[in-house]
């Protein structure tokens, strides 16, 4: 009996699924050929579906009005992007497309905004909000945006300290700054550390509002904010860290009711195996049923629910498509595909943080399959792909090296903070190019419209980087 690999998927998950499919025993990925992709650019690529991300906008939103219809609740959803998640233009613009707001981290994200709108991408009623540490270049930035007429920046403070640095900056004003004070969570029992390193501590924040902001008239208190970095999931930790943030949240807005929002930081999952399971709708009923509850027993005022989704947002645009370019059987037991790029380069979230990404094969699904590691082809010997969410083992068809057609494997979801913890378009390890990158859209009829955002960097490039003269 012959077990292919088709077979395999077949009897594991519910397949076709969302974003996959086959077509002539080829996959396709939200409908794309991957086979055209590979016969037109060649491997390795990288590609960024944009219209994943509306749907993504539209599905977080519609779930969030709905469980506020529902709950009878009297406040308003607002989606920030965090544009760390990754800066593309493309990305951020087919996001505020949808209406989002933006979430900044850093003063160089404020120049990334003015150049936004300069080109008409957003406009001065966009809802900013600005976290992470604030130098002095960063806080310059945030008041020449309020002074250029961006009402609607919420400067979040992350620690005590930094109030005085903040009130140095107020006489440039022209308004008052709103602002927001970010909680610091316990971490998880598993966490390194036990407090976060981020925020302020629950049992400081009245006493700080108290003395620091509730006198100052330059200061407009706007939000509470706190942030889960293991994201929005139905556990004790979660839930119990919640409470908290609602506790604060309550005794906040009953000193100062111009509190008009709370911030849940942290986002949802995403799909990082075929059978992945999380159910956003109960979790967002909770989650305004909660708020909901907490404000009715303290007879206050139900705040605005922002959230700030940066890896939900574009992590399932994104794809890496490689070919195999050899096998090696090194033992009995072990077995490596060798792909034409190093993985540490592209998917460094695989190498540093052991982040899970869905892996299949693009071709050969009537193949039979074996288990096997996968390897760039890097000289570092940490530069490889061994685990996946069956069994921590990665199984991919098998085949002969005599076939005329290589392997073709790719993993997908990949979309955020591959390029911004590799760096895009500098130096690569062992002096691997990066891959061409490839934008796909679709046009007002809905066809598909690929064009190539980057080549692969040439050898040129990088000895420019370096420092050398070109190549003869």
């Amino acid at each position: 009996m012959k077990n292919t690999y088709f077979d395999l998927i077949d009897q594991s998950y519910y397949f076709p699924q969302e974003g996959f499919d086959l077509k002539d025993s080829y996959l396709t990925f939200h409908g794309i050929s991957l086979k055209y992709l590979i016969e037109k650019y060649g491997t390795p690529f990288k590609l960024f579906y944009l219209p994943r991300i509306s749907e993504q906008i539209k599905k977080a939103r519609n779930l969030f009005n709905r469980a506020i219809k529902k709950h009878n609740y009297s406040g308003k959803y607002k989606y920030c992007y965090c544009t760390k998640c990754c800066h593309f233009s493309h990305v951020i613009k087919k996001a505020l497309r949808e209406g989002v707001h933006l979430e900044t981290s850093s003063a160089f994200d404020i120049d990334l905004i003015l150049n936004l709108y300069r080109e008409g991408e957003l406009d001065q009623k966009t809802i900013i909000v600005h976290n992470g540490y604030k130098t002095d270049d960063y806080l310059n930035k945030i008041m020449l945006l309020n002074n250029l007429g961006f009402g609607n920046t919420i400067l979040v403070v992350d620690s005590k300290s930094e109030i005085k640095r903040i009130k140095a900056h107020l006489s440039e004003l022209k308004a008052p700054l709103k602002i927001g004070i970010r909680m610091a969570i316990d971490e998880e029992p598993q966490s390194a550390y036990y407090t976060s390193r981020l925020g302020i501590r629950p049992s400081e924040i009245i006493d700080f509002y108290k003395e620091e902001i509730e006198p100052d008239d330059r200061l407009k208190m706007k939000m509470v904010h706190f942030f889960i970095d293991s994201g929005i999931k139905d556990n004790m930790y979660y839930w119990g860290e919640f409470q908290k943030a609602l506790k604060l949240f309550v005794e906040l807005k009953q000193l100062c009711p111009d509190i008009k929002a709370i911030n849940l930081g942290g986002g949802f999952p995403i799909r990082n195996n075929l059978g992945f399971e999380y159910d956003y709708e109960y979790m967002i009923n909770q989650i305004v049923e909660n708020i909901k509850h907490a404000c009715t027993d303290a007879n206050i005022e139900e705040p605005d629910i922002f959230t700030e989704f940066g890896k939900y947002t574009v992590g399932e645009s994104g794809a890496i498509i490689f070919s195999v370019l050899e096998q090696k059987q090194q033992n009995d037991a072990e077995k490596w595909y060798m792909v034409d790029n190093s993985l540490m380069n592209t998917i460094p979230d695989a190498w540093s943080i052991f982040e899970k990404f869905i892996l299949l094969p693009i071709n050969k699904w009537n193949n039979e399959y074996s288990k096997v590691n996968i390897g760039g082809i890097s000289c570092d010997h940490s530069d490889y792909y061994n685990s996946e969410d069956m069994n921590q083992q990665l199984f991919l068809p098998s085949y002969e090296s005599s076939e005329e057609e290589p392997l073709y494997v790719g993993f997908f979801h990949t979309g955020a903070y591959q390029d911004s913890i590799s760096g895009y378009g500098g130096i690569k390890h062992c002096l691997i190019p990066a891959p061409k990158l490839i934008i796909i859209d679709r046009d007002d009829t809905g066809n598909i419209v690929d064009t190539v955002y980057r080549n692969e960097q040439t050898v040129d490039e990088m000895l420019s980087i370096l420092g050398y003269s070109k190549t003869e």
